[in-house]
């Protein structure tokens, strides 16, 4: 039978499902053969406290799958809890098994036997300085790794993913949609926006976003910015009324989903929710929490059974997602979709990689990310390993 071996490189909770708390639950380092009785029942306690797997390596009766990492100090066995999401340890029915890499231990002998890396080097950003991207410690180290056998597969090489942490960039990458708009029919482009070094002699009477990666200002005056209190610079992006129905799309390898969500409201509600007339700043990390009319108290306002009266065009969109994913060159990443009211222009405001897919059920979304992974590797022409 033949099985790839994918490390997944996980220092964070990475979650791909809302119906599991994170794809690859902690793990155990275990043990060399032949330590002490005393010492395994430790480990044992330690796992069972910590809700984790463990079985010692010379039990005839363990019929587990284990993760193996060779070094020069024997080897060492990785140890998966009962979480199995999207990223098993036992092969998937198209040949796939993924196994942690830890910074605990040389990359070189982690990697040596792997077909693919998959990443999230979105989630391992320290800061960005002067169009500098700073890493963790482990995310560099995979990185000289990757940078040192150039010919190492990776689904999304890191290159790939840098206009993905660049607001800026991406926007202006959005700038190239105009080619896909045709007389006649709907429009599909990114947000206007520019980008301050200052907020001094800003000139301009309409509601905005100010962001700087996930941090998030909505400004209503510009009397307001004097006020901000956001690192700069900064891209100043237009905010339009889309009747707080928000569209994500998910783009897998060739395959592409969708999901509408409710997401922040409209102008009018918004003013209501930065405190009537004061007209002050709403300030937010899109990650984390969105202003939505739900969040309003004392206000009286609420958007309630509000629904959007504009229609999706997907053939429109899927247009879009088959021409980022060309021009971005990645196989796994999302982004967000609003309609403008009374325009009907299809606008996208965020894209981002490796995204959650929660909004998609597991039974489809799961089977199509392994087919994502295993298509790069079948295309790449990688080695093989038969098991």
């Amino acid at each position: 039978m033949m099985m790839i071996e994918l490390y997944l490189y996980y220092d964070q909770e990475l979650s791909l499902s809302s119906g599991h708390s994170s794809c690859l639950e902690p793990i155990v380092e275990l043990l060399s053969v032949g330590l002490p009785d005393d010492k395994v029942s430790v480990l044992k306690r330690t796992a069972n406290l910590f809700s984790l797997d463990c079985f010692t390596l010379n039990d005839s009766r363990n019929e587990v799958m284990p993760g193996w990492c060779n070094t020069d100090d024997g080897s060492v066995v990785y140890l998966p809890s009962n979480g199995r999401g999207a990223f098993p340890l036992c092969p998937t029915q198209n040949g796939l098994m993924f196994v942690p890499l830890t910074s605990k231990l040389p990359l070189s002998s982690q990697l040596k036997d792997v077909d693919i890396v998959l990443h999230k080097a979105t989630d391992e950003v320290l800061s960005i300085e002067d169009n500098k991207l700073a890493f963790t410690q482990s995310m560099q180290a995979l990185q000289r790794y990757l940078d040192q056998h150039q010919d190492f597969c990776v689904v999304d090489p890191l290159n790939n993913i840098y206009p993905l942490l660049d607001r800026l960039e991406i926007q202006r990458v959005l700038l190239g949609l105009v080619e896909l708009n045709t007389e006649g029919k709907y429009l599909i482009r990114g947000a206007h926006f520019f980008k301050v070094d200052s907020f001094d002699e800003l000139d301009f009477a309409t509601l905005h976003v100010v962001s700087v990666a996930h941090k998030m200002a909505i400004v209503f005056r510009v009397e307001e910015f004097k006020n901000l209190n956001v690192p700069l610079p900064a891209v100043i992006q237009e905010y339009m009324d889309y009747s707080s129905t928000l569209y994500k799309f998910y783009v897998l390898s060739e395959k592409i989903f969708h999901a509408a969500k409710k997401s922040i409201p409209n102008a009018n509600i918004l003013i209501k929710l930065s405190n009537g007339n004061e007209f002050k700043h709403l300030l937010f990390d899109s990650l984390k929490y969105l202003p939505t009319a739900d969040s309003i108290k004392g206000s009286g306002a609420s958007d309630h059974g509000i629904t959007s009266n504009e229609s999706i065009d997907l053939e429109l969109v899927t247009d879009a997602a088959n021409w980022l994913r060309r021009r971005l060159h990645l196989t796994i990443f999302g982004f967000d979709v609003v309609i403008q009211e009374g325009t009907h222009d299809h606008v996208i405001v965020d894209v981002n990689y490796l995204p959650s897919l929660k909004e998609v059920p597991d039974d489809i979304s799961i089977p199509a990310f392994w087919e994502a992974i295993r298509n790069k590797f079948d295309c790449g022409n990688s080695k093989q390993v038969f098991v």
